[in-house]
């Protein structure tokens, strides 16, 4: 019997939650698991994505328009495919990432979850709380976070 049977992975569509399913993918290929890449997303008008790709302009990939995360999903499956992953699963999470990814983990019975680093070790992160921090507090599962910026 394989270590993971389940493996859930967050994305956001950054750089950094890539390398996070690149890793996951891995693991979940090694494991013969089933690997279940989750985006969480508010959905926007294209008005409110337009405004905010002006202010956010390189953080902008955080705005998800009308189809929720689709895009986001597309690519991390896309990703995990090429990563050696057979079994993959995707799951766009209307809310906040730590909410959707516990719940995700939960609704799929996942024995690993697996996050990037990224605001683990800024200033905000510190003060306001992270998602790698707060997930591997209260997910319940073995949580694997790696090392992505």
């Amino acid at each position: 019997m394989a270590a993971y049977q389940t493996v859930v992975v967050g994305t956001d569509g950054s750089d950094s939650s890539y390398a996070a399913v690149d890793r996951a993918a891995g693991v979940a290929a090694d494991a013969g698991a089933t690997l279940v890449i989750a985006c969480a997303y508010y959905p926007a008008s294209r008005q409110d994505v337009e405004k905010a790709q002006d202010i956010l302009r390189e953080e902008a990939y955080q705005v998800v328009g009308s189809a929720p995360a689709e895009d986001t999903l597309q690519s991390a499956r896309d990703r995990a495919a090429a990563a050696g992953a057979t079994k993959i699963e995707t799951v766009p999470v209307r809310g906040e990432p730590v909410d959707a990814l516990r719940t995700v983990v939960a609704d799929r019975s996942a024995d690993l979850l697996v996050v990037g680093n990224r605001g683990l070790n800024t200033l905000a992160g510190r003060i306001l709380g992270s998602v790698p921090s707060e997930v591997a507090r209260k997910s319940g599962v073995d949580v694997l976070i790696v090392h992505t910026t």
